[in-house]
């Protein structure tokens, strides 16, 4: 390893270090395992230096996104008993990991519906062919002058200021891996509209038509945003009743009706 990798590796685990005051309050219940299907998006909200900053150039609580797989594909991309995400890290790039890894933090489920096994399988399989890929710090940059364009300039001419990355396909970001994986099997997540003349249906008629975005340009929230993902809250799954919970206040502390 040369000198400027050992660097850059050294700054990478502290970016990626947990700092555990700034984490937030709500957590969500273990029970998140058994409610997570192959081909679901994890969204993380992390705690780490870079995650406040993927945080604030995004101005979402979601800094990190991880694909559920399952444990037996997990297993055979080189995972350890107990693996089931892929994801990609700062210090140690794409990898896969346990539930563990995400335990303490703040979750949300984003699930893809439409999608047959078939499709399922060839996500599962583009995720996990890039383990070992490194991580695109170049990206981030892209990213904030496309959020943060200096000077200001329309969002329709940012995307040709910018490079998208190093260019190099062995590089990747947690959200440009997920969003280069939906793409692969020609999954929408936050698609440009445009009209198109249908001269088929009559003369002076138009359809609407889907462009896909850059994948570089995702980040972890526009899986939360994206109306084709279906937001899966485990505590509903199973049927909910509010009148079974328990309450530290008194009655005297309800409003009067």
């Amino acid at each position: 390893m040369t000198l400027l990798s050992r660097i850059g590796y050294m700054l990478s685990c502290w970016l990626s270090c947990p700092r555990p005051w700034h984490q937030a309050e709500i957590r969500i219940e273990r029970d998140v395992l058994a409610c997570l299907r192959p081909g679901d998006v994890l969204l993380v909200e992390g705690s780490s230096r870079l995650s406040t900053v993927i945080k604030y150039l995004t101005q979402s609580s979601w800094s990190h996104a991880a694909l559920f797989v399952g444990s037996e594909v997990a297993e055979r991309a080189g995972g350890r008993p107990g693996a089931c995400f892929v994801e990609v890290d700062l210090a140690e790039g794409v990898r896969v990991v346990g539930f563990d890894e995400y335990a303490g933090y703040p979750l949300r489920i984003c699930r893809p519906m439409g999608l047959g096994a078939e499709d399922i399988e060839t996500l599962a399989r583009f995720a996990c062919r890039r383990v070992g890929h490194r991580y695109d710090l170049r990206n981030i940059f892209d990213l904030a002058r496309y959020l943060l364009p200096l000077p200001p300039v329309p969002a329709r001419w940012r995307r040709r200021m910018l490079s998208l990355g190093s260019g190099d396909p062995t590089r990747a970001i947690c959200s440009t891996l997920i969003a280069q994986a939906f793409q692969a099997v020609r999954y929408p997540i936050l698609p440009s509209e445009e009209w198109q003349d249908d001269p088929r249906r009559c003369v002076g008629c138009q359809r609407r038509v889907l462009r896909r975005r850059h994948y570089s340009l995702f980040t972890p929230r526009d899986f939360d945003l994206s109306p084709y993902f279906e937001i899966v809250k485990p505590v509903l799954v199973d049927g909910f009743d509010p009148r079974r919970l328990a309450w530290s206040e008194t009655e005297d502390a309800l409003p009067e009706m």
